[in-house]
């Protein structure tokens, strides 16, 4: 048994979703599969099956990279917080 992981996307423009995992023999298994589990209430539109061994897994370390560039993690809250402040001096 191979472990297969189900990405599902919705029609339009949405992105694929992990759905979730599967075991099955082969390939053709893992489609019927994923379709009785993940296909029969019209979840999505397009589905990718991806045998986990075949899957890249990043190392952490690529990923913390900009750990010491906070500038580079804008939430958006100062922006808002500059954005309310002048609206709040406008009202008044």
């Amino acid at each position: 048994m191979k472990t297969y992981e189900v990405f599902l996307k919705k029609a339009g423009r949405d992105e694929f979703r992990h759905a979730g995992s599967l075991d099955a023999p082969d390939p053709e298994m893992a489609v019927m599969y994923a379709s009785e589990t993940h296909a029969r209430r019209a979840e999505g539109a397009e589905m990718w099956l991806v045998e986990r061994g075949n899957v890249l897994v990043a190392d952490p370390a690529i990923l913390a990279v900009n750990d010491d560039k906070p500038h580079r993690h804008n939430d958006g809250g100062r922006v808002a917080a500059r954005r309310k402040e002048r609206r709040e001096g406008d009202e008044t």
